[in-house]
């Protein structure tokens, strides 16, 4: 969710965390008939009341789209301030936030608010767009991404890159059928997502990471840059040592890692999955963990620490990549 157009188009949906919405099942829960999406068990009749609002907004929907702002995580916060389980920009929280438990606060950070103002906004957005040709759950989300205004200048989905991909995305995921909830994958990336999360800040250390955690590197990188003296990750360390958290075993480098993962179109990304750069399988030279709407937590270069940063931070973007349990093939 986003304060203006510029806004929408820098980042989309960047999420700090996973949470348990690509981790949990429905389970046994009796609205599991009207989720086929796996939504945390503390939110779903949130999502279920929300989630009829309006024609447009369907639960599955609503999931989807939380799924793809915040991966449920009702503490994310956004590189550019974005907050909650919803990714309110503070001055749309202004207009749209809304009191949904009756506590008398309205409050970004709290699900039973945040949840159902996401859905009203939505239903306001679909208003708002609602002449214009094209399909309307397609027309409300870029609404909602990139602004209403974009949304009836272009007579649909606007020719953003970031905004068709969170439009695609989030249909993607909302149109899934049932039976495609979590699983121990789901899970797993979730978690490398939260571990290399915690990292952040750690220093770059070339050779520097191991399956235990930040560790002194080596001598020396391609430039000189020596990690013998720096406790910290490098690239393929800070994902190796996500991942063995996660209870995958990675080898050490980005592209023995890429040959240890299936490849993916960026349509099938998820957070959790590991994006490559390079110009071929056998010369990748970085990786990081991608969390959604066009960012990936990484450690950069020597001289900085891990951080967010923009998937076109580098230009070679070669390939996304899920990991693999046990698949070790040579390239």
């Amino acid at each position: 969710m986003r304060a203006s157009l510029a806004v929408g188009i820098e980042v989309t949906a960047t999420a700090a965390v996973v949470a348990a919405a690509l981790v949990q099942g429905a389970g046994d829960s009796p609205l599991s008939t009207a989720l086929s999406l796996a939504v945390p068990s503390q939110y779903r009749s949130l999502v279920q009341e929300a989630g009829n609002r309006c024609p447009e907004v369907t639960p599955n929907l609503l999931a989807a789209l939380l799924t793809q702002e915040s991966g449920f995580n009702p503490k994310a916060r956004s590189p550019v301030g974005a907050q909650g389980i919803a990714q309110f920009m503070p001055s749309t929280w202004e207009t749209h936030g809304v009191d949904g438990n009756g506590d008398g606060k309205r409050d970004v950070w709290d699900p039973e608010d945040a949840i159902p103002a996401a859905a009203g906004y939505l239903c306001d957005t679909a208003k708002d767009v609602e002449g214009v040709p094209g399909d309307k759950q397609s027309n409300m989300l870029a609404a909602y991404n990139a602004g209403s205004g974009a949304v009836r200048k272009y007579g649909g989905v606007p020719p953003y890159k970031e905004t068709q991909n969170y439009v695609r995305s989030i249909r993607a995921l909302a149109d899934r059928p049932p039976g495609g909830g979590g699983s121990a994958s789901t899970r797993q990336a979730a978690n490398a997502v939260n571990t290399a999360e915690g990292m952040i800040g750690t220093p770059y250390s070339w050779g520097g990471g191991t399956a235990d955690g930040p560790s002194t590197g080596s001598c020396c990188s391609p430039h000189g840059h020596s990690g013998s003296s720096i406790a910290g990750f490098d690239c393929s360390g800070l994902t190796l040592y996500a991942y063995a958290k996660s209870g995958i075993s990675l080898p050490r480098t980005a592209a023995q890692q890429y040959a240890a993962s299936e490849p993916l179109t960026p349509q099938e990304a998820r957070p959790g999955d590991l994006v490559f750069y390079g110009n071929s399988a056998t010369d990748i030279h970085h990786v990081g963990i991608y969390v959604g709407g066009g960012w990936m937590i990484d450690a950069p270069r020597p001289g900085t620490k891990v951080r967010f940063d923009r998937l076109d931070v580098m230009r070679d973007l070669y390939s996304f990549a899920r990991p693999k349990p046990g698949k070790t093939e040579e390239i």
